[in-house]
């Protein structure tokens, strides 16, 4: 329900006749009332803005990331103009819920990290959050990680991103790097300089296709898959290309 501007009592616009023993003058509004008006008409912006953004989370969650505003708006139980005043266009929106959402899973991986006692398992536990967060919503995190209209054809890198997008990548390549930098010693800075930064996206290339993979027999679970990206991070896919030791088979005069 879109709730009115509220109205700015009048001071000035009602004057009495003029009595002699007063003086012919008009007090103006102290700047410290007018001060109050201010503040708590932006404070009441910020609250609706709040609101909406809680609303359009609401709405996305049950839509799908690819809701038009109007769709939004229609289960918000407003109209889009009102979006489209708090937040300019649907990019406007998508950053404003991203500011919310990769907070929260920033301090959600964060907390994780710091419970680890080795490198390996301070990823483990990061990779494990990240999937966590976002399979709780996989529409709502699609919806703040999608590229913005601009350039659809040349999205700029993850890391190179702008926003709450690209302060959330390098919030998380600096939580990989700080163990990293402990473990390794200054003299190897070169690789924690690149590293972090690949692995960010490995994880999120594989983190993405995992949500986006139906639910069947054959899909990783959520700890199987945070696993195998750990193992990626931390080994690579050499294992895999070992080749097995070739079995002999025993004649029946060698057997057991």
């Amino acid at each position: 329900m879109w709730l009115p501007i509220p109205s700015v009592p009048d001071t000035l616009g009602i004057v009495n006749f003029q009595d002699t023993r007063f003086p012919a003058t008009v007090e103006l509004p102290s700047s410290a009332s007018s001060d109050g008006r201010s503040a708590r008409w932006q404070s009441h912006r910020e609250e609706r803005r709040r609101e909406l953004i809680k609303q359009a989370r609401r709405a996305v969650h049950a839509l799908g990331s690819d809701a038009s505003m109007e769709d939004i708006a229609t289960a918000a139980g407003t109209s889009k103009s009102v979006f489209y005043r708090y937040f300019g266009d649907k990019a406007g929106l998508q950053q404003a819920v991203g500011e919310v959402v990769l907070s929260q899973m920033q301090h959600r991986i964060q907390e994780a990290a710091q419970s680890a006692v080795t490198p390996r398992e301070g990823l483990l536990a990061m990779v494990s959050a990240y999937l966590q967060m976002a399979d709780t919503s996989p529409n709502v995190y699609t919806f703040v990680t999608s590229y913005a209209p601009g350039d659809p054809a040349n999205p700029p890198h993850p890391s190179a991103a702008g926003g709450p997008l690209g302060h959330f990548f390098d919030a998380i390549a600096d939580m990989i790097a700080t163990p990293m930098r402990s473990h390794l010693g200054d003299d190897r800075e070169t690789v924690i300089g690149y590293w972090p930064k690949a692995a960010i996206g490995l994880v999120r290339n594989a983190g993405e296709q995992w949500l986006s993979t139906p639910d069947s027999p054959s899909k990783p679970s959520q700890e199987t898959m945070a696993r195998q990206i750990t193992a990626w991070l931390c080994v690579g896919i050499a294992p895999e290309l070992t080749p097995a030791p070739p079995t002999t088979k025993l004649s029946a005069k060698e057997g057991l």
